[in-house]
């Protein structure tokens, strides 16, 4: 029995952080939230190590368990980075000691964590990956019992754990259990190609860049079970070299090879295959916003998108935008990141959602962003028009100029507390002023990286230019140093 406490008790059952030690429990937390847009994420040996992944896989156990109807275990997966193996241990011990089961995956793609907990007693599901971050970082995602990302609240009990706001207290049953399975992986894998039997991929060549992360071992087997050639590229787990000029953050040697072998499309994945980019049959980028805007298209003609409606972030493109309220449909706007766009998906009744960098959520078949599944619809979308992809994408929409950059900004305390820099603010004031209804400017701090993003677009390109030189020089001067 495991029950949660918002304050200490005298009770010699009680572990609150004054006992963490005690039990090896203790690790150092910084005072910004740890939460952040998707997960705690980090550079590995500085925020995150051994003891803190035990101490979050405790607190998660204890609230996971807390509000769990009934009993169940937690699933565990992971990336192919070098520190997972460390930290899924440590997690595992974590969860274990809150009188946790733990059903581990192994290597597997972050979907298949959430795919796995919604359909199974799972009450919850932890994902060990920094998603397209570089090897030497980590994160650790956390599902709850439907799939979806953990709430703002549950996530909150966590930290309050953490940093000894609360106190758990723990019966005298025996400790949770550790179990491999690893072969419920194939069971995701079944359940992406499923609604995709009556269209097969015959004759069509498909090149995957796998990031050398979570997809190595689905990718090239789920495209060729539906019948496809598949050119398979950077497809071993290698943790030095996860997302390292690979996948969908550097598509160039992607879109070499999808040229160079006459393909029809390539998929580029991050490292936990939760997004995916694509390059059409040209070698052209189609990004998160054709994606959104084709399958969209696709969904309307069915009569299977209501209000034609699509949820996307404030990174969306204006032409993306404007060329879907064309057609009678609504664009909605959300916060970076996609527990967002999944919050207003189910708070609106969406369908289609995502992101421009690749996170794509269609809930007629998922329930988070799936990269596997995006690519393998998108395949389907192309087969089934009898047009190229490069002709879909032609009579799509054109997009504004838009240039994202980021600036390097080490100390946490400057980053989260940007808006308080008033010469960038005054700076980002004149370049509204001077775009006004043609253009739009975001600065933003990343959730997931030491850095601020920049991002200007408007209709004209050296204005989008001029702007974006402007800020980033006023954020390195007055943030960065």
């Amino acid at each position: 029995m495991v029950s949660f406490l918002t304050k200490p008790q005298a009770d010699k059952s009680a572990i609150s952080s004054s006992s963490m030690s005690n039990l090896g429990l203790n690790a150092a937390i910084p005072t910004t939230p740890l939460f952040g847009t998707d997960g705690i994420r980090g550079r590995v040996g500085d925020l995150l190590t051994a003891p803190l992944a035990l101490q979050v896989g405790f607190w998660t156990g204890i609230v996971l368990r807390s509000h769990a109807i009934n009993p169940g275990p937690v699933i565990l997966g992971q990336d192919s980075r070098n520190s997972s193996d460390m930290l899924a241990m440590a997690l595992s011990a974590g969860l274990t000691a809150a009188g946790v089961e733990v059903w581990y995956l192994g290597l597997c793609p972050t979907p298949c964590v959430a795919y796995l907990t919604s359909i199974s007693s799972a009450i919850g599901g932890v994902m060990i990956s920094a998603s397209h971050n570089p090897p030497e970082d980590n994160g650790i995602k956390v599902f709850g019992a439907l799939g979806g990302k953990l709430s703002k609240e549950l996530q909150a009990e966590i930290e309050a754990g953490l940093r000894g706001n609360s106190v758990a207290v723990v019966g005298h049953a025996k400790c949770g259990r550790h179990y491999t399975r690893k072969e419920m992986v194939s069971e995701y894998a079944e359940s992406l190609i499923k609604p995709l039997r009556n269209t097969p991929f015959t004759g069509m060549k498909i090149v995957l860049d796998l990031a050398w992360g979570a997809a190595v071992g689905l990718g090239a087997s789920v495209f060729k079970s539906m019948g496809a050639e598949v050119i398979c590229m950077h497809n071993k787990a290698d943790g030095d070299k996860i997302n390292v000029n690979c996948g969908s953050t550097h598509l160039e040697l992607l879109q070499q090879v999808v040229v160079e072998n006459g393909a029809d499309m390539g998929f580029g994945f991050d490292g936990d295959a939760d997004r995916v980019l694509a390059v059409d049959n040209t070698g052209r980028i189609v990004d998160g916003d054709y994606i959104l805007y084709l399958w969209g298209s696709s969904l309307v003609s069915s009569q299977q998108l209501p209000e034609k409606l699509i949820v996307s972030t404030v990174m969306a493109n204006l032409g993306f935008e404007r060329a879907w309220n064309k057609l009678g449909g609504v664009l909605t706007r959300t916060a970076v990141g996609d527990q967002y766009v999944q919050a207003e998906m189910l708070k609106t009744g969406g369908m289609l959602g995502g992101e421009q960098s690749g996170h794509i959520l269609c809930r007629h078949y998922g329930i988070t962003g799936d990269g596997l599944l995006t690519a393998l619809h998108i395949a389907a979308l192309v087969r089934e028009s009898g047009e190229t992809f490069s002709e879909l994408v032609n009579k799509s929409f054109t997009t504004y100029p838009q240039i994202l950059k980021n600036v390097r900004v080490e100390d946490r305390n400057k980053r989260m507390s940007w808006q308080e820099c008033q010469p960038l603010m005054d700076t980002i004031a004149k370049a509204e002023t001077a775009m006004g209804n043609s253009g739009r400017v975001l600065v933003r701090p990343s959730g997931t990286e030491p850095l601020i993003r920049v991002m200007v677009e408007a209709e004209d390109a050296e204005l989008t230019q001029y702007w974006t030189d402007t800020l980033v020089a006023a954020a390195q001067e007055h943030l960065a140093c």
